[in-house]
Parts: C-alpha cells; sequence; structure tokens
C-alpha cells in the first residue's frame, strides 16, 4: 500500500514537471498548449508503439483510427530535426485521412439523431484542422520536450537502477549480520559444555571474531555514507543539467 502511494506521488511530480515544461514551450500560445496537452507523452518511449511508422498508418486505414501513427510522427519528426518538412507532411496526410474518417462517421451519426456523438466528433475534426495548419509549431515545441523527457527518463532509470543496487547491499548486509548473530548464540551454546581451559579459549576467539565483525559492520557503514555521498552528488548534477537546460531553451 505504501509502495503504491510512493508510486502515485512520482507519477504525480512527473505530471506537474511536464505541465511546467509544457508550458514553458508553449508560452503564451493557449491552443498550442491545450492541444499538446494531449498528445505528448511524459514516457515516450513507454507511451508509443513500437511499430512501425508505416505499420500504424496502415492499421489507421483499416480502422479509422490514425491516432497512433499520429503520436508515432510527431516523436520521429522530433527527433530527426533534419526531416523536419518530410514529417510534416506526414502529419498532414494523416490529419486529412483522420478528418476525412470522422466526417463520414459525423455524417453517419447525425442521420441516427446522436446529436452528442456528432458534437464530440466535430470537436475532434477542429482539433484535427488545427493540427494541420501548425504542424510546423508542433514539431518545435515536441522536439523540445522530448528532448527534455528523454534526458529525464534515462535519468530515472538509472536512479531506479542504484536503488535496486542499494537495496540488494542492504538485505545482503542484513543476512550477514544474522548469520554472525547466529554464529555467536552457537558458540555460546558450545562453551556450556565445554572445560573451564577450553571455555577460556574459546571466548578469547570470540572477542577476536567480535571485533572482526565490528570492523565489518564500521565498513559497511563508511560504504553506505560514501554511497549517500555520490547520490546526491548524482542529484546536484542533474539539477544543474536541468537549469543549464533550461537556460538554453530560453535563450532559443
Amino acid at each position: 500500500m505504501w509502495k503504491k502511494k510512493e508510486e502515485k506521488k512520482e507519477e504525480e511530480k512527473e505530471e506537474e514537471k511536464e505541465e511546467d515544461l509544457l508550458a514553458e514551450l508553449c508560452r503564451d500560445d493557449a491552443k498550442l498548449h491545450d492541444f499538446l496537452s494531449s498528445y505528448l507523452f511524459v514516457d515516450p518511449l513507454a507511451a508509443i508503439s513500437k511499430k512501425s511508422l508505416n505499420i500504424l498508418t496502415e492499421e489507421g486505414r483499416k480502422s479509422g483510427d490514425f491516432r497512433p501513427a499520429v503520436d508515432k510522427a510527431i516523436f520521429e519528426g522530433a527527433q530527426n530535426p533534419g526531416e523536419r518538412e518530410r514529417y510534416i507532411k506526414i502529419i498532414q496526410n494523416l490529419a486529412f485521412k483522420t478528418i476525412h474518417a470522422m466526417e463520414q462517421e459525423k455524417e453517419k451519426v447525425e442521420k441516427e439523431g446522436l446529436t452528442d456523438r456528432a458534437a464530440l466528433l466535430g470537436k475532434r475534426i477542429e482539433n484535427q484542422k488545427f493540427m494541420s495548419e501548425r504542424t510546423e509549431d508542433i514539431l518545435s515545441v515536441a522536439s523540445k520536450f522530448y528532448k527534455e523527457r528523454l534526458v529525464e527518463v534515462g535519468e530515472s532509470e538509472r536512479r531506479e537502477e542504484r536503488k535496486e543496487n542499494r537495496e540488494k547491499a542492504e538485505a545482503e548486509e542484513w543476512r550477514k549480520a544474522e548469520i554472525e548473530k547466529a554464529e555467536q548464540e552457537a558458540r555460546k551454546d558450545e562453551r556450556r559444555g565445554m572445560g573451564r581451559e577450553e571455555r577460556r579459549e574459546a571466548e578469547k576467539q570470540d572477542k577476536k571474531g567480535e571485533l572482526t565483525a565490528e570492523e565489518r559492520k564500521e565498513a559497511r557503514g563508511e560504504a553506505r555514507e560514501e554511497a549517500e555521498k555520490e547520490e546526491q552528488r548524482i542529484k546536484e548534477l542533474e539539477q544543474a543539467g536541468q537549469e543549464a537546460r533550461k537556460k538554453e531553451r530560453e535563450g532559443n
């Protein structure tokens, strides 16, 4: 339950960062912001289909739903500024195909008297017209947005990997401590059946073992401290990188 709450908080933080970044990139262009808030993804690598754009376009032709192809085209166009003109044409073509499919459906539902559905389709058609008219601006913002998001996704994945490694190390540390504790108890039980001299010698050996165990404990503590310092250093570097990229975006 606690883990789910923590994951939810992380998701909320990511959504807030996405909104702040998008607002920064769109500035005062409310229409562009509204459109892109529904078309850009916090984690594009997870959200956007791995299928090729050609396959997604063909699937859209059969189903009438070109949205997966549009998402793919915007993402690829954002990653390939040298092919910007080609992707503008691709996205505009997908918009026209979507408009055509929606107009046919709108005409059908109007005849059936489904006014709410017809009104919704009308809004979607207007949305697609906006996309065809503002494709260049859409790709311009998407390229900056996805550039930042991909950096942050990579940082998040590495952060999670470091966390898993720390948890494994802590679990191993606890396991070894429990073994040492069990061995000490076993030796105490064993000494009860010994003679005086034999017990005295065993106690000397135990003290040596306890010193060694304490040294190992201190070494593990120092290692944890170093890991925490390194994590803080990485965090500061990530924050500095975020600020530097933000200044770079503001200068463009």
